[in-house]
């Protein structure tokens, strides 16, 4: 797998932690992040990383700041994409499992090096569920056709 990580410099400290976690487990990474000492505006970082997985360069994403909450409404914001902000082990399961998210968002303010890796081992080894929440992915998809056509 090769994923995409992406960060402000709010995370700088945890997206270096998670590169070398995910280089560990032979998960190749390419880094669009803020560098040491560099100041990014998250927005903009979100959309580049967002935009390259709704493209199919990448078939997920990490993206970090504070709070993983900016990221994740930028991210949103590009068609095609599902982002969801995961602080605990249900939330990146479900993730994934529920909601088939591309884009997992961490904020390295919220949580600590570890957990930030057992979060995102949890999310790379789940798949989309499908079953009940199949209809619901399908309906999200929709609806934002939809909205692009009105815009």
């Amino acid at each position: 797998m090769k994923i995409a990580i992406g960060c402000d410099e709010a995370a700088y400290n945890l997206k270096v932690e998670l590169i070398k976690f995910l280089k560990e487990k032979n998960i190749e990474v390419d880094d669009f992040g803020a560098k040491e000492n560099d100041t990014v505006l998250y927005p903009d970082v979100a959309y580049t990383v967002a935009d390259a997985v709704a493209a199919g360069k990448y078939e997920r994403a990490i993206l970090l700041c504070g709070t993983g909450i900016g990221m994740s409404i930028c991210a949103n914001k590009v068609p095609g994409i599902r982002a969801a902000v995961c602080h605990d082990p249900y939330s990146a399961e479900r993730a994934r499992k529920s909601n088939n998210t591309q884009i997992m968002c961490l904020g390295e303010r919220v949580i600590g090096v570890e957990l930030a890796k057992y979060l995102v081992n949890i999310w790379l080894g789940c798949d989309f569920a499908g079953g009940g929440s199949a209809a619901k992915v399908v309906r999200i998809i929709e609806l934002e056709k939809e909205h692009m056509r009105i815009l």
